[in-house]
Parts: structure tokens; C-alpha cells; sequence
């Protein structure tokens, strides 16, 4: 199994900054200081909206760009600060009493600050390919799903030549309900973002640097290698738990290395992603951006600088093998089985299909898909093993 080289650096933006469009024709400004397009939920009700229910596994919600459209909360989410524009405070009333509005508990001795207070639903976006969300006229653009006739799964609506679909906002700014294309019009709605295990992230800061503690004591002790799925392994045991591997991808991705630990060669951080996140979800970059902001791995106005990450599935993974349990003659038997043919299939023909790069340089989408090959082998392995 062949990783490529990973160069860790940070992307500083500048308000006069411009990015190509991913998979649009067209070039736009970003500018710092932006928010990274998250709504609470209470947000969400306070503006009129109410949520109607989950979608597809994807964790796509319908309603979270309702037909009331945003209201003055959310226009503070989807809105670029204006430079000397006064803000109104969002502190509830019992902001700074003890215990809040019940007037007990209180925050426990000892608890650590938390990351990611700021997010609520976090909604798919339109990004450069950094992943650096997309910001025209002061908003960031939110990408359009539908439900199509007869489904309850919700997609994602393309314009004719194949682009995106971006939710339009009225002179207030707030978002609309649906949009026309052609003579059809679609009732639309924001997808969010779902974390699942991933949203530990948010927890105490003590809580992942316990992790990472107990993960680099492991390291430290053995030999360094990568199980059949990419994952770290000390002396042919596998770093398997969920809250250690996402520690040590924040260490990794905020330092470029893990103190002590010689790593092996082919290693690649989007495996600690991968081994933190779970099985059956699905990995995009709107995953990776969230979360790195999650863990301030992204600062306010300073992204993670994907530019130099180059992906490709076929040298990753087209000699990569694992030992698998194999129904033969009604018997499972455990089988070598090469990696890409098997879980890469996705015509059926018995052949791995590689992953096409929609752009020209590496970027956040090799990075994401990196990362969902990963988890994808993880499931396939684990669903699979030799127990």
C-alpha cells in the first residue's frame, strides 16, 4: 500500500485572496473573518423554521432551509461580519448567571473549555478547493437538495450543465424555499452535516488530551507499523479507538508529527480521520473543514492548506491485501483478498474503479476521499475479520 507525501502548512487568507470555483465555472473573492455557515437549532426555530425530520444515512435534514426562510438569528451565521458594522449581542437574557436559567450546577471544576460551542447544524457549502467556504456578496453560498417525486432521500440539485444549485436569498438576505429551473420549480432545502461519533470533537479539551496521552504511551512502546487498512499498529496491535485516533490526528494535523513516534512509510492522516469516525457514515469535505474548525485546527481566518495533497485510489490501494472471512461451499474460510478490487467495485466486475480528481491540482476533495477510502476499507475489514 502506497500513501503520497503529506507537507503540513497553514493557508493564511487575505481579504483580497481569490480561489478558482470548485466544480463551478466561475471565480469569486473570499474574504477572513467569514463564519463557517452553521445554524443552531434554536436558531432555526426562533427564525420560524422547524425541521422536518431526517433523510438519507448521509445526514441530510429536510428543513434546514425552511420555506420561512432564515430570519435575523441566522443572518449573523450566513453573513460575513461588515467591517465597523455594530453586532447585536446573541447572549440570552440569563447569560453570566450562575447555573443559567435554573439558577444551579454550573460548569464542573475542572471541565476544560470546549471546542466547536459556536456550531449547531452545519449545512453542505459551496467551496474553493481548499474547502474554504465560498462568500458572494457577503453570504455564504449554501448548495440545494430536493426530495425527488416519490423519495425521501434528499439530492443534491445541478443546474443543467451538471453545477450545483445555490439556494437564493431574498433583499434581506434570507434564504428561499425553492428555486426554479427551467418551468420546474423545486421546494429546497439545506443538507446537514453529520458528525455522528466525529462530534466528540466538541468535548472538553481534557477529554481528547487524555486520548492522545494513552495513544502516544502506546506508540512510544513497540514498533510502529500500518494494519491491512492503513491504521497505526504497535507491534502488530492495531490503534483501533475512536477518541485516541481523532486525538492524534488533531496533534498531527496542528504539528506534523506525533512526538516520539517514528512514523512508517505510506502513513497518511486522513487513516486517523477515517479510524475516528464511523464506520457506516460517509467522509466529505464538508466533514473535514467542520471538523478541523471543530478542533482549531482552522483559526478564525487561517485554513488548513490542502493544496499539496495528491490522492489517488489505484496506488493506494491496488496492491493492498487483508485476510477475510470468504463464504466457500457454504463455509466461511479466511481468504486473502486484494483491497481495491473488492471494496472499490463499483461496477461489479470484479475490478477496482479508481476515484476521479474533478479538479486539476490536489486539494480538501483528495484529502475527504482519502479519508471515506479509508473508512470504507475500515468497514469492509471489520464487517469481515477473522474472529
Amino acid at each position: 500500500m502506497t500513501h503520497p507525501a503529506f507537507n503540513i502548512k497553514k493557508l493564511i487568507l487575505a481579504g483580497s485572496a481569490v480561489f478558482t470555483l470548485l466544480a463551478v465555472p466561475m471565480v469569486v473573492n473570499s474574504v477572513t473573518g467569514l463564519d463557517l455557515g452553521v445554524i443552531s437549532s434554536a436558531q432555526a426555530a426562533e427564525d420560524g423554521g422547524a425541521k422536518k425530520g431526517s433523510a438519507n444515512k448521509g445526514g441530510a435534514k429536510k428543513g434546514a432551509a425552511n420555506k420561512g426562510g432564515q430570519g435575523k438569528g441566522s443572518d449573523k451565521i450566513f453573513r460575513a461580519p461588515v467591517s465597523g458594522e455594530e453586532e447585536d449581542s446573541d447572549r440570552p437574557v440569563w447569560a453570566g448567571v450562575k447555573g443559567g436559567k435554573a439558577g444551579g450546577g454550573g460548569k464542573p471544576a475542572g471541565a476544560g473549555s470546549k471546542k466547536g460551542d459556536l456550531f449547531g447544524d452545519m449545512v453542505v457549502l459551496l467551496r474553493d478547493p481548499n474547502g474554504v467556504p465560498i462568500v458572494v456578496d457577503g453570504y455564504v453560498q449554501v448548495i440545494a437538495y430536493y426530495y425527488p417525486t416519490g423519495s425521501t432521500t434528499l439530492v443534491p440539485l445541478t443546474n443543467p450543465d451538471g453545477t450545483p444549485v445555490i439556494i437564493p436569498r431574498n433583499a434581506e438576505g434570507d434564504l428561499l424555499p425553492t428555486v426554479t429551473i427551467g418551468t420546474t420549480t423545486y421546494e429546497v432545502f439545506g443538507a446537514e452535516v453529520d458528525l455522528g461519533r466525529l462530534s466528540v470533537g466538541r468535548a472538553p479539551d481534557k477529554v481528547l488530551a487524555h486520548s492522545l496521552t494513552e495513544a502516544l504511551s502506546k506508540l512510544t512502546s513497540g514498533t510502529v507499523t500500518l494494519d491491512s487498512t492503513g491504521r497505526l499498529a504497535v507491534d502488530g496491535v492495531t490503534i483501533d479507538s475512536p477518541l485516541e485516533n481523532l486525538a492524534l490526528y488533531d496533534k498531527y494535523m496542528t504539528t506534523g508529527s506525533l512526538p516520539g513516534v517514528t512514523l512508517p512509510a505510506n502513513f497518511n492522516p486522513a487513516s486517523l480521520l477515517a479510524a475516528a469516525a464511523d464506520k457506516y457514515g460517509e467522509i466529505s469535505v464538508d466533514t473535514v473543514v467542520y471538523m478541523n474548525s471543530i478542533l482549531g485546527i482552522n483559526t478564525g481566518a487561517t485554513y488548513y492548506d490542502f493544496s499539496t495533497v495528491d490522492y489517488d485510489r489505484a496506488t493506494t490501494w491496488s496492491t493492498a491485501t487483508a485476510i477475510v472471512l470468504v463464504l466457500k461451499d457454504g463455509v466461511y474460510v479466511p481468504t486473502e483478498v486484494n483491497l481495491y478490487n473488492t471494496v472499490f467495485d463499483t461496477n461489479l466486475d470484479g475490478l477496482g474503479d479508481n476515484w476521479v480528481d474533478p479538479t486539476a491540482v490536489g486539494g480538501a476533495d483528495d484529502f475527504a476521499t482519502a479519508a471515506d477510502d479509508y473508512r470504507a476499507v475500515i468497514e469492509f475489514v471489520h464487517d469481515n475479520a477473522v474472529r
